[in-house]
């Protein structure tokens, strides 16, 4: 991100990560407090492999973060976090943001 806000690739992939409910689930969840994959697919009421399909989005997009830590029994468990980020959309913002797209579409070749 600049210091400005995040560049016109990465808002858009941000956007696009919250634009699922799911995702804001997840956020919303994770806002509380860092958790495993097991205990949030629970608590959300999803399947772990559909949790993990969210999570790498949200991952790759900036919003959270992961790290693979052992449990007392030796078992390895997958936390995440939300990242610290903020999002002040402003019509001069996205502006600024629309200058340093990359490419046209940025959601070709996802």
């Amino acid at each position: 991100m600049t210091e400005a806000g995040p560049t016109g690739d990465a808002l858009v992939e941000m956007l696009a990560a919250l634009a699922n409910p799911l995702r804001l689930r997840i956020i919303a969840e994770l806002s509380a407090g860092r958790d495993y994959v097991s205990h949030l697919a629970r608590v959300i009421g999803v399947s772990r492999p559909l949790l993990h399909m969210h999570l790498r989005r949200l991952e790759a997009a900036g919003l959270i973060t992961g790290s693979l830590e052992l449990s007392d029994d030796g078992k390895a468990m997958k936390y995440y976090e939300v990242t610290d980020f903020d999002l002040h959309l402003t019509a001069p913002a996205l502006a600024e943001a629309a200058r340093t797209l990359t490419r046209p579409d940025p959601e070709e070749g996802s």
